[in-house]
């Protein structure tokens, strides 16, 4: 009696999971819109396996930068545009450059922007400021208060090259540094100090910085959430992160006085007594993705930029003359830079463009339709998320001749992409530009300016570079630097 009941529950259990596994199979092979299909021309493609997409194979290590397999493939057979399913979405994947600047620029209208329910989880409230019109336009305000125009000429140029000083000149006392990590720490720094006034000097900074960097290190994890694991370390590390800045922000609160200089987490003082509908840990999440998002991306760059320099003597010999010249022509040899040498640094410019542009320091930006879109003789239906490719947009041969070639010269005769173009989307495109984007480039100038002008440096190991599809240096990038004579 008790097998007989026992083989019965076996089996009604086998019924059902096979019952859910054709309903998946007959979703994938529909696209999951099998009701509309007879009114909606979808672009052609694959939607992959049931509840994998075609995941695995976008997400797969390529170990030089190239047009990513899983793109170029695509590109091939189906064209610019085409569906697929990715992380458990349907989605529309466009490579064409006039859909992508459509997309971006219809922000809050056809379209909104999104994110994986896992990197909500990871970055949290920051996320609600970017898809959020009306909290977005508040957070940009306070946002150039710090990163703004005025403040980069005033107070963040001269910040930045303090910083790239002290830290060059310390780096050269070491047998070798590993590049990418020493620049984050270095930008970490730089940046602290601006958003909560923070001395990078102390041990209580260390620690932070450890948390940081256990943050980062995980955050292109699996999410797979258990001890030991980089994606527990990674949220550990953001936890205890979040637990620093509330401290921060409730002894600034209890201050009696207010500091002679203004950092961004005494604007967030003022909001909170101001504006009380925005609270305490939605403040915290914004600063804390304004601490990764200024230092993540800066010192992915900028690690690049040196890589490509590497490779290319020519280049580095035309920086070196260029800002040797900037340097021979200032009056005392440790005097500062100015903001009309900075701006003159034409050469410069275009190798900061031109590691952008392959660096892939935001491999993809994502929009949610907010209704059926029809262009390019296809429908995107409402609901469906249209994912952008920038590095693909960025090694397209017909705008970048020899694409996969580091050319920084191709840049004297292409327009300074200022607020982004629909062949450079390095920063956004549209209402979402980066609000950080002048920033980075002043960083990164500043460093290669101090750098070049006092030091040279051997590799000592490392230096590849991996697309998974953001870049990565998977056994570092080390170098020993030498001090000019």
């Amino acid at each position: 009696m008790e097998t007989d009941l026992l083989l019965a529950v076996v089996m009604c259990v086998t019924a059902l999971i096979a019952a859910w596994w054709f309903h998946l199979l007959l979703k994938w092979s529909s696209g999951g819109h099998r009701r509309r299909r007879c009114e909606l021309t979808l672009p052609p493609g694959s939607m992959g396996l049931p509840l994998l997409g075609e995941s695995l194979e976008l997400f797969a290590r390529i170990p030089s930068l190239q047009v990513v397999p899983f793109f170029k493939r695509r590109l091939e057979r189906y064209g610019p545009v085409f569906k697929t399913n990715l992380i458990g979405k349907d989605m529309i994947v466009s490579l064409d450059p006039e859909l992508n600047s459509y997309v971006l620029k219809q922000d809050n209208r056809a379209f909104q922007i999104w994110y994986p329910e896992s990197l909500k989880r990871i970055l949290g409230a920051v996320l609600e400021v970017t898809s959020s019109e009306s909290l977005h336009k508040r957070m940009r305000t306070m946002v150039l208060r710090v990163f703004g125009p005025e403040n980069l000429r005033l107070v963040l140029l001269r910040d930045v090259q303090r910083a790239a000083r002290s830290n060059l000149s310390s780096w050269a006392d070491r047998p070798s540094i590993e590049l990418k990590e020493a620049v984050s720490s270095m930008i970490f720094s730089v940046t602290s100090k601006l958003l909560i006034n923070y001395d990078a000097s102390t041990s209580s900074a260390g620690e932070l910085w450890k948390h940081y960097d256990a943050f980062t290190n995980g955050l292109m994890s699996f999410p797979v959430n258990i001890p030991g694991t980089a994606f527990y370390k990674c949220l550990k590390g953001r936890k205890n992160i979040m637990e620093a800045l509330k401290h921060m922000l409730d002894e600034r609160k209890k201050a009696a006085e207010r500091r002679e200089t203004m950092d961004f987490l005494d604007l967030v003082v003022d909001e909170l007594k101001e504006k009380p509908v925005l609270d305490e840990d939605f403040c915290l999440d914004v600063l804390f993705g304004l601490l990764f998002a200024s230092i993540h991306t800066t010192s992915t760059a900028l690690t690049a930029a040196l890589k490509f320099l590497t490779d290319n003597p020519k280049a580095l010999q035309e920086l070196a003359e260029e800002n040797e010249h900037i340097s021979k022509g200032r009056v005392g040899a440790s005097s500062e830079i100015t903001w009309e040498e900075y701006k003159s640094m034409k050469f410069t410019s275009n190798v900061i463009h031109e590691s952008l542009r392959l660096a892939n320091i935001a491999p993809m930006l994502f929009r949610k339709a907010n209704q059926d879109v029809h262009m390019k003789g296809y429908t995107i239906p409402e609901g469906w998320t249209v994912m952008i490719c920038p590095l693909e947009t960025h090694l397209n041969p017909i705008t970048y001749t020899d694409p996969n070639i580091f050319n920084p010269w191709r840049w004297k005769d292409i327009s300074e992409p200022i607020g982004g173009s629909k062949d450079f989307l390095v920063f956004g495109l549209g209402l979402r530009y980066c609000l950080g984007a002048d920033f980075a480039k002043l960083q990164i100038a500043t460093f290669l300016h101090c750098l070049i002008t006092n030091y040279r440096w051997e590799v000592v190991s490392g230096g590849d570079m991996v697309l998974s599809p953001a870049l990565s240096f998977p056994n570092g990038f080390h170098v020993k630097l030498i001090k000019k004579t």
